[in-house]
Parts: C-alpha cells; structure tokens; sequence
C-alpha cells in the first residue's frame, strides 16, 4: 500500500486491544474486481478522510478490507444473543470485520465495520458474503434515518465486489462499510456474562461508560447509571421510529446497541397505509417485531442487559435486582413521555397545552387512520396545510370524511403551528416500492434510481417540485410487502 496514501486514515483498535477474548482476528476475503457503487462524501468529511483517497484503489482496498495499513488488525466480535427469544450463545460477526476506530470531527470515536467481507469463525454455515441489493437497502436507510434525525449507524461507502454470489438466485456481491459510535451490543453483554467472568463484563461496562455515558463513571453507582442511560436511550429511539412509522423487523438483543443507534436494516421498512400490527420481516411468521410491538420488545431486550449486569449493581443479588427492576420500571414512562411529545409536535400543539386535551386528539386521530388504511406519512404532512387553512389534501387521504372534518375542528381550535409541524414530518422517506425499484435497478448495474431516491429522503423535510412521485404511497398493484435479510 502507498505509504503516502496510508497516511491518509489513522485507525485504532481499541477494542480488538482491550477485549481479546471477545475479538477473533481475521482478515477479508480478497475481492476479484471492486467496484466502488457509492460513496458518502459527507461522512467521510466527518471522519477526516479525503474522498480522492477512498476512490483510489487503495482508498477502495480500505474500504473492503483487502489493503490495510500493516499495523491494523481486523476482528470478527463475539456476542450472543435472543433471536425471536431464542438464546443463542455464540453469534458473533459472521460475515463482518471491525478495521478499528477513527476520530470524528467531534473528537468522538468512530467504528469501521465491514460487512459481507467473507466467512469468519462465527459464520455459523453461511458463506460471508453478501450482495448488492441489501447492501444498498443499508445505504439508503440508514442515511434517510439520519436525515431524520433518528440515531443510527451510518453508511461510509458500498463497493460491489466482481464476485457473483449464491442466494435464491445468483447476485451480484457487494461489501458495506458501516460507521458508528460503537457496536457494542445487549448481545456483547450477554456474551461477557455467559462466560462466567464478572470481570470481563466489569471492563466492557466501563469500555461503554467511556464511549458513551462518561458522565456515568460519577455516579454513586456507575453501573446502574449506564443501565439507566441505556434504558433512557431506548426509549426515545424506538418512540422515534414510531413516531414516523419504522418497523425494524429484527429486534434480537444482538441487534440492540448500548448506544442507542440503530442498527442492522435488514427486514426493515417503512409503512404505507398506518396499521400497527404491521410485519415486514419474511421470517416473523408470528408478529414478534410487528410496529405496535416494538416497544414491548425493547423492554424485554433491556431486562436481558439487566440480567447482564446484575452482579454489577450490587453484591447481594436480590438487592441487584430490586435495583435493575426499579430502574427498568422507567422505560415505559420514558417511552410514553418521548411518544407524547413527539406526537404533539407532529400535531403542531403548543407548550402548555395539558394532555387531557391533546391526548383525546392523538387516539382518535390514529382510530381514523388505522380505520381508513391511511397513507400514514401523507396524512401528517398534509395537516400542515391544513393548519393553514387547506385540508382538501388531508380530506382526500380519509375515508370517513365527516368524522375526520370534526376532527380537523377540534383540532384547529387549538391554533396549531404549521410551520413546526413541516419540520418533524417528513415529505419523503425510503417508500418500499421506491426502494425495491432502486435496488433491483442497481442489481442490473442502473444507479440512477437510487441517486434519485437518495436525493429525495436525504433531505425529507423539503418539499420540492419533480419529486412527487417519491411523496406517495405504493400503487394498489404492488401488494403484500417482505423484506429479508440478506444473508
């Protein structure tokens, strides 16, 4: 590798040092022809790397995994974790490696993580690769997440590997290179504790302290006040992917980060028509993940981490768990506080506003939209014109005009702000036909699709003129969405 360009990325490895006995090293499968699909100019600015660089073929063999500066080593981390409540012990990065960390601009540390860059020792029988199509989906939705100010991972790049690769069909191979704060998982907590090493989860307890709630290490108890942090984080993330109608379709404890970032978008989607007990994932046959459950789900996933770290909070482990069960009795108000209030400024009530008059709205509104099958995106977006006078655009998207044009009255008698409401309702997100379309285009080798659509749900709050296609709902001939995972 040019020792020019090298100088360019200064990787650490924080975690492969600290955490050997979670840590496998490995290195990528070498790639016959990349191909760099996509590049997150953006975000490497963040990170201090030059994009001349990534696009160069050792920028490229960076990006997946094949040139490495001599003195990085890459892992495959171990976790377990609950899958549809299924324990499994030794899961672990797959088909995915973490190069190290990088300094972001915010003097924060950053992971570059790999995935379907080959088998690892935790491949479990699968061939660690992965294609196009879902490395994509990642790409898409993970920036749109972000757009929408929703914690996430973040995508630095895709590069198509030359590779044609065994799925239901023959695909082409792709490599993802994912950012994030950490990947440090409920399922790593889970792995430690499995051990029997009270120490090994002592030192990734306060290897997350650290990372992400160094005010924690104060406290009288540190441990609780990261379970609390975690438990805090959770809970205004997954009233955030409520609040705009994101089902993320594999909410195992492995893919619960102690951050509170989203991660994996593998069966993921966004709804349409507003339905809670909607399923987008192919393999949860029974509802596990379903929209209305995701709140259930995240709680039961934190009383695993709780479980983690029960000899942590306390010597005597009734008093320890007396303490966990205290501390997880806060999620639900937690939750139900950010759910409020995000509902309220999707609504456009002002401060002040008490919740026996707001709260009658929110439910009687969602009745008519789940009554109605409505357009779940369109309908608060077209409140906003309503707000100022113009419902004809909502009218159109109910059903029961006469329960909804009452409703609109009640409403509008509390003043609501338009204008606030145009900034946390979005215009555009990854609409499933759009992204489908985009994705199999790309399969084909046809980028342009999903540059459009890129365009349109990276900046989601604007609404402009030619992009009226990327603001509806699927058409009726569409049908029954599923997504899967990739694997």
């Amino acid at each position: 590798m040019d020792a020019v360009s090298l100088s360019a990325v200064t990787l650490s490895g924080h975690f492969a040092r600290d955490f050997p006995e979670m840590a496998i090293a490995w290195r990528a499968e070498e790639v016959p022809d990349p191909e760099l699909l996509v590049i997150n100019e953006p975000l490497a600015a963040e990170l201090g790397l030059d994009t001349d660089f990534l696009t160069s073929s050792d920028g490229v063999g960076l990006l997946t995994g094949c040139r490495l500066p001599v003195d990085l080593t890459p892992v495959a981390q171990a976790y377990a974790g609950h899958q549809f409540g299924w324990y499994a012990p030794r899961l672990g990065d797959g088909r995915a490696l973490l190069l190290g960390e990088i300094t972001h601009s915010d003097g924060k540390l950053r992971d570059v993580h790999l995935k379907g860059s080959g088998r690892t020792p935790f491949g479990r029988g699968g061939d660690g690769l992965a294609v196009v199509g879902p490395m994509l989906r990642e790409y898409l939705v993970s920036e749109a997440m972000h757009a929408l100010g929703i914690p996430t991972t973040r995508s630095l790049a895709v590069v198509g590997t030359g590779r044609l690769v065994q799925r239901e069909t023959v695909l082409p191979g792709a490599v993802l290179t994912r950012v994030a704060t950490s990947h440090v998982r409920v399922g790593s907590f889970q792995y430690a504790a499995a051990t029997g090493d009270t120490g090994l989860v002592r030192r990734l307890a306060e290897y997350a302290i650290s990372r992400h709630y160094p005010a924690a290490a104060a406290a009288e108890n540190p441990y609780l006040a990261l379970f609390h942090a975690v438990t805090a984080a959770q809970a205004s993330l997954v009233a955030r992917w409520m609040l705009v109608g994101f089902v993320h379709g594999v909410m195992n404890t492995d893919n619960m980060t102690i951050s509170g970032e989203t991660i994996d978008y593998g069966p993921c989607a966004f709804r349409d028509a507003f339905d809670p007990a909607a399923v987008y994932s192919s393999v949860d046959d029974g509802g596990r993940y379903a929209y209305r459950n995701q709140p259930v789900v995240a709680e039961w996933n934190l009383a695993r981490l709780a479980e983690s770290l029960l000899p942590l909070l306390h010597e005597d482990q009734e008093t320890a768990i007396g303490l966990a069960v205290e501390a997880l009795d806060d999620f639900r108000r937690q939750y139900s506080a950010a759910w409020a209030a995000g509902m309220n400024a999707k609504l456009g009530f002002r401060r002040g506003l008490e919740d026996a008059v707001t709260g009658p709205l929110v439910e009687e509104l969602l009745v008519l939209l789940q009554e109605g099958q409505v357009d779940y995106t369109s309908i608060f977006r077209s409140l906003g014109k309503a707000a100022r006078g113009e419902p004809e655009p909502a009218r159109q998207l109910v059903p029961d005009v006469t329960a909804f044009d009452a409703w609109v009255e009640r409403w509008r008698a509390l003043s609501p702000d338009a204008d606030a409401m145009d900034r946390v309702n979005p215009v555009y997100i990854p609409r499933n036909h759009l992204v489908e379309g985009a994705l199999a285009a790309a399969t084909g080798g046809d980028l342009d699709p999903l540059f459009r659509l890129l365009d349109a749900v990276t900046r989601p709050f604007e609404e402009r003129p030619g992009l009226e296609r990327y603001a509806v709902g699927a058409p009726e001939e569409f049908g029954t969405y599923r997504t899967f995972c990739g694997t």
